[in-house]
């Protein structure tokens, strides 16, 4: 079968890396000059190298209408917020009258210190109409995360053609997904789907194949900037970040005045930037500071029950996982950007 993600070599499809081959110790300086590839604004991004299915490939050199040109989806994107039924290709809204031919695409969701892609890869499937990239500075890590999504998107690849076949292949039921994991916030997940937090979807289609989601490896405290323009994105994910708990490394914290004014810049109006951690220390610290920035205001938990994100920032993540097996607290805090009183 397609999705018989084999380790002993024995597969001749798409393979899932293992996790243990690409471990990395957790803290890195973020203020080392560490060599990395980042455009000098972003506009000059060649997103087509993360999303095939949504960019096509930009030349060395090219006029502004060109680079609009590339940046064109392949296939219309729907501009639904909501859980979409699932619909074959990247990009499908609901219904046809959600389809526009001429909406360009672009990252709109970002996961800063993503790790091993756990949060991308159950929110791929709620939001497929939506790109999403994962963020982190370690090099091993970001090379699984990269090899996971290429299987990933080769495993439906090979659905998509046994389905086209004329085969019977299941679709997932993206709302019954989602409802599983809320009745499990309270709880640790299921070994059955724990696997599938761990793997993704290997044996059936999913909305957007994978293809909306994408891992890069970038230093976010010194470049997000040159990736996404002002009010690109509409959601941000910071999540049990590392807690640097050592007073003179509160500067390296990933909440901090600085950071805050960054993510303000790129988060439209509405947009949302989700914070959980096990550590309660440093959940008063970001909420210190989110509420103390004039441009951040906190989400209602009754507000929050209806956003399908959050089961899966609860529990999509490695962290989020292991601090539930260890029947730890998780400590979540949700804020909405709000529009500048000095752009009115």
């Amino acid at each position: 079968m397609a999705g018989e993600a084999k380790s002993d070599g024995s597969q001749s499809g798409p393979k899932l890396p293992q996790k243990r081959f690409f471990r990395q110790r957790a803290h890195v300086n973020i203020f080392n000059d560490i060599p990395l590839e980042y455009p000098v604004r972003p506009s000059e991004e060649d997103w087509s190298k993360l999303y095939p299915a949504y960019f096509r490939p930009m030349e060395d050199s090219q006029t502004e209408q060109a680079i609009t040109e590339a940046k064109r989806p392949m296939s219309p994107m729907g501009t639904d917020d909501q859980v979409p039924q699932a619909k074959r290709g990247p990009g499908i809204a609901g219904s046809d009258s959600e389809i526009s031919a001429d909406k360009l695409a672009q990252v709109e969701f970002a996961d800063i210190g993503c790790g091993y892609g756990g949060l991308l890869v159950a929110l791929a499937p709620l939001y497929p109409n939506k790109l999403m990239v994962g963020m982190e500075i370690r090099t091993k890590v970001v090379d699984y995360l990269q090899r996971r999504i290429v299987a990933l998107r080769g495993f439906q690849n090979d659905l998509v053609k046994r389905k086209d076949a004329g085969e019977s292949v299941e679709w997932v039921d993206v709302r019954s997904k989602l409802k599983q994991e809320i009745d499990a916030l309270s709880k640790p997940l299921d070994p059955e789907t724990e696997e599938l937090h761990d793997n993704g979807e290997t044996d059936r289609l999913v909305p957007g194949h994978y293809e909306n989601i994408a891992a890069m490896r970038i230093n976010c405290q010194k470049y997000l900037p040159n990736f996404f323009n002002k009010a690109q994105l509409s959601k941000i994910f910071v999540l049990f970040a590392d807690p640097h708990f050592k007073r003179r490394k509160h500067k390296a914290r990933i909440i901090s005045t600085t950071m805050l004014a960054e993510y303000a810049y790129v988060l439209r109006t509405g947009g949302i930037i989700y914070m959980i951690t096990d550590v309660k220390d440093l959940y008063d610290w970001n909420v210190k500071h989110l509420d103390a920035f004039p441009l951040f205001e906190r989400i209602s938990d009754e507000e929050l029950e209806n956003d399908p994100a959050v089961p899966c920032v609860v529990n999509s993540t490695e962290e989020g996982k292991k601090v539930a097996r260890n029947k730890g607290s998780k400590y979540l805090a949700c804020y909405r950007r709000i529009e500048d009183p000095a752009e009115q």
